[in-house]
């Protein structure tokens, strides 16, 4: 998932944040008199339909009013929710069973079709979902997504030639319902921790109505999780979503407590300050303005500790001076000009790990001796040789930019880098602030960047392969930079395809070393889960993922 995109911004923003809030967190109760339990989000980048849905806003919201075959326990292990068995005797065959209790909130049973329409419907590439790269290891895959050039030459209002289908299927081979409880799933290669996958929102199952008007359905989806919109209002953009507990939920996520309001604050300190004052029970993340004192102000209710997220900056390979010889020499002098140990301990205070590699501490596989990985090292002097090296072959001019939205904890991160950078190479360097998190990914989308980028990603499950997949292999869904290398895709297929879970980390490792040597994103550092919960709530524990588990929360 595209990393949080929210945090710091005007003190006037943070109590405008907070006034919001009041008289609608701390004390809510259900309209059965249940306790609902506050915490913070941001406003979804889309509609809440699960195939579609990429980023970590949306994302709460999804695995909070959907169940898939199965779900994550707190350290990432996989527990069986709607599956009663997902078996396999080559990894490449695969037998989903299904329990038979499972409805969705309109009473609509949750059968085996309910997967395989929703997963065809992801995969559609004239359905254009953000999560259609999951299902590429499915047969027949390639005949639902396959598109080739308009041989009219007709483009886009950017110029780009439009595409169409070279030909489209509708559904893939891979997928057949045997019968109401029961599908299968053919692969294209053998992939022995397939059902490691299948906790991802993107493989929810989708009650038939959606496919009636699914832009209607994504404004007040019926999902069959642990909760459901309190209502048709409940999705108040920009505001909040009011969730309730589900009745019928049957799984192994049964809440706690009666409900969610998660509420889209303007900043990170609005929010810590709404926990300080009682007006809100759960925040995900503390704001840099209270690095230096959430242990004191919050000394038996805080957690700070390694999560499955990764922090980076992108260089588009369209500018000039980024691709080719120059720009792999120019991208590692960035990387060099960075100091990530001064930078994670003076500005986060602890709460961030200087990056070895582009995955993350806390994922099986994970390593921080990849050969090349001295490119991630603050190195001035070779910096600025490499620099120079590249300017013999192009000068450089003009300004350095990062851009990154200001309604996320960005700002003071960005300037501490494009100082570094400033400082070691001598050149203009900024930040660039967008307003939002939606516009800066527009700029990204419509390849309309000036220079750097943020970038980093939150995994979707825990595997090494859902760090690279979807950032870096040519054509993927978040890879908005242009990334394409041969060798990179041929390992990491490779990997995919392994029969072990040992082969496929060696595979993944040198798909890695890959990444050190033409660097489309400069790696700064892991970020921990660190989050505060007021006196409100008992029972607060954060997962793999950093998002905490909402279902166990209970109300005092």
């Amino acid at each position: 998932m595209k990393i949080r995109r929210m945090g710091i911004v005007a003190i006037a923003l943070a109590s405008t944040g907070a006034l919001a809030l009041s008289g609608c967190a701390g004390g809510t109760t259900s309209a059965e008199g249940g306790s609902i339990i506050t915490t913070n989000g941001t406003e979804p980048q889309m509609s809440l339909i699960p195939t579609n849905t990429t980023e970590v806003g949306g994302g709460k919201i999804i695995t909070s009013i959907f169940a898939g075959l199965v779900s994550y326990s707190a350290t990432g292990e996989i527990e069986d929710e709607v599956a009663e068995s997902i078996e396999s005797e080559d990894g490449i065959n695969w037998t989903v069973t299904l329990q038979d209790d499972w409805t969705f909130t309109n009473d609509e049973p949750v059968t085996a079709s309910s997967f395989v329409d929703a997963w065809n419907y992801g995969a559609l590439v004239t359905n254009a979902q953000g999560s259609s790269g999951f299902f590429d290891n499915i047969a027949g895959y390639s005949d639902v997504s396959n598109t080739k050039d308009d041989p009219t030459g007709a483009t886009d209002e950017s110029g780009a030639v439009l595409q169409i289908p070279d030909p489209l299927a509708e559904t893939m081979s891979g997928l057949t319902v045997v019968d109401d409880t029961t599908f299968t799933v053919q692969l294209s290669g053998a992939e022995a921790d397939w059902p490691l996958r299948l906790g991802y929102s993107a493989y929810s199952p989708l009650p038939t109505v959606a496919f009636e008007d699914m832009d209607a359905f994504g404004e007040n989806p019926i999902g069959n999780g642990p909760y459901e919109l309190a209502g048709d209002d409940a999705w108040q953009h920009d505001v909040q979503i009011d969730l309730v507990t589900n009745p019928d939920y049957s799984g192994v996520r049964t809440p706690a407590n009666d409900g969610l309001t998660i509420v889209f604050f303007a900043s990170f300190d609005a929010g810590y300050a709404a926990v300080q004052g009682g007006d809100l029970d759960v925040l995900d993340q503390i704001p840099e303005s209270a690095l230096a004192s959430y242990e004191s102000d919050f000394p038996d209710s805080f957690v700070n500790e390694p999560a499955a997220v990764f922090q980076s900056f992108n260089m588009p390979y369209y500018l000039e001076h980024w691709s080719g010889d120059e720009g792999k020499l120019r991208r590692a002098a960035l990387s060099m000009a960075i100091d990530r140990a001064e930078i994670t301990d003076v500005v986060f205070q602890g709460t961030r790990t200087p990056a070895t590699d582009f995955t993350s501490p806390v994922i099986d596989g994970y390593s921080d001796s990849l050969e090349g990985s001295e490119v991630l090292e603050y190195n001035p002097e070779e910096a600025v040789a490499l620099w120079a090296e590249a300017d013999a072959i192009s000068p450089y001019t003009g300004t350095f930019d990062i851009a990154y939205n200001s309604d996320g904890p960005h700002q003071v991160w960005v300037d501490a880098v494009v100082n570094s950078v400033k400082n070691t190479l001598g050149i203009d360097a900024v930040g660039k602030p967008y307003p939002t998190f939606a516009a800066a990914v527009d700029d990204r989308e419509a390849s309309a960047l000036t220079g750097g980028t943020r970038a980093g990603w939150q995994a979707d499950y825990p595997s090494l392969y859902n760090f690279l997949a979807p950032l870096y292999q040519t054509g993927a869904g978040s890879n908005y930079e242009g990334y394409s290398s041969e060798d990179f895709d041929t390992l990491l297929k490779e990997g995919a395809a392994a029969s072990s879970v040992e082969d496929a980390t060696a595979k993944y490792v040198q798909a890695q070393e890959v990444l050190l040597q033409d660097l489309p994103t400069i790696p700064l550092w892991y970020q921990n889960t660190s989050g505060v919960w007021s006196d409100t709530v008992s029972n607060v524990e954060f997962g793999w993922d950093s998002v905490p588990l909402y279902s166990a929360i209970t109300k005092n």
